[in-house]
């Protein structure tokens, strides 16, 4: 009994959606029109209105690239990019005020402190300013603390070849959704043949989450001797107490130098150039469905320069007599794989 009306409400609900699919296409083809005959005794001219209206139909049309006739696609996401730029920028100057700036005679105070007594630390110095009926948090004291010299020690780069085998570095990045939303974006990755290990994303970072996320790229017990990350605070408290735990030693970069952890800043670029720059990103799910497919891209099929133009998942030479060269698209078409098979 129940079968033939479930039938009946799937196939109503169906047609009620191809009539509206067919209706927004219908007054996007003849905006298209309107278009062309405003434009007809000159170049195409498009105003602030019809950028709006196809930046709103790429956000809830699925379809949207197939009545797009007048524009490439590749124009609306720069639209829509735009949009997001201008969006912050308003947000950022009609929000609330940021913090005050501290006065530059306390800050030279605090250099000439620092320097004057190189075994004094933040709180040591911060309490001596409180005597001195200057109030600033120990953070700030910190933040402006003299840089004291250190004895010399190996590179960077030789830290880095010496432990490749041992090393695993994470960092995240942000990608701005349809809706101006910011999503965080962490990933793992292997310094030895550049493999990524694990990636998540997440609305609300914190320190618990990311730490659950390191468990979850070494299972097993195969953790690595070191960890390169940066300064940022996420890596305080749960996740660091968790390093810890699995006997890993952490390895800091110094402050705004992210040319220190330089396989993670190439592998977020990449995901961006050759990913990211040129998709609409929905929400978590569609961007964790995106990041999925692009790293089985760049896992098993994308060559790189500093692995003899090959994949962090070595691919074998294919040679002539194997067949034809066939096309594999991956990504959704982004990028493509080649290999040999026989007709």
């Amino acid at each position: 009994m129940f079968a033939p009306l479930l039938s009946a409400f799937v196939s109503i609900r169906s047609w009620f959606r191809s009539r509206a699919a067919l209706q927004v296409e219908i007054l996007a083809l003849r905006h298209q029109l309107s278009v062309l005959k405003r434009s007809q005794r000159g170049r195409l001219r498009l105003n602030s209105a019809d950028r709006r209206l196809w930046v709103w139909l790429s956000r809830f049309w699925s379809n949207w690239r197939s009545a797009l006739l007048i524009v490439k696609p590749q124009t609306v996401i720069a639209w829509h990019r735009r949009g997001s730029r201008w969006y912050w920028r308003w947000k950022s100057r009609h929000g609330e005020a940021g913090r005050p700036t501290i006065d530059l005679g306390v800050r030279k105070l605090i250099r000439k402190i620092s320097s004057a007594n190189p075994l004094w630390g933040a709180p040591h110095i911060h309490g001596e300013l409180l005597k001195l009926g200057i109030e600033v948090s120990q953070a700030t004291v910190a933040k402006y603390l003299a840089r004291q010299q250190r004895p010399p020690s190996q590179t960077w780069g030789a830290f880095l070849n010496n432990h490749v085998q041992q090393l695993v570095s994470t960092d995240f990045f942000v990608v701005s959704t349809v809706t101006f939303r910011v999503l965080y974006v962490f990933i793992v990755l292997a310094h030895q043949r550049r493999r990524p290990l694990h990636f998540n994303v997440t609305a609300n970072p914190t320190s618990e989450w990311t730490a659950q996320q390191l468990v979850e790229a070494f299972p097993w017990g195969n953790a690595p001797r070191y960890l390169l990350h940066d300064r940022d605070s996420i890596y305080e408290g749960s996740f660091r107490q968790r390093v810890r735990q699995m006997a890993i030693q952490e390895v800091l970069t110094a402050p705004r130098s992210p040319w220190q952890n330089p396989y993670a800043e190439r592998l977020v670029g990449s995901i961006r150039r050759e990913c990211l720059d040129h998709i609409l990103v929905l929400n978590e799910s569609s961007l964790r469905r995106i990041l999925k497919s692009y790293f089985q891209y760049y896992l098993h099929s994308r060559t790189y320069l500093a692995l003899a133009e090959d994949a962090p998942e070595p691919r074998a030479i294919q040679s002539p007599e194997l067949g034809a060269v066939v096309e594999i698209p991956e990504v959704g078409g982004l990028h493509h794989r080649y290999e040999r098979r026989a007709a």
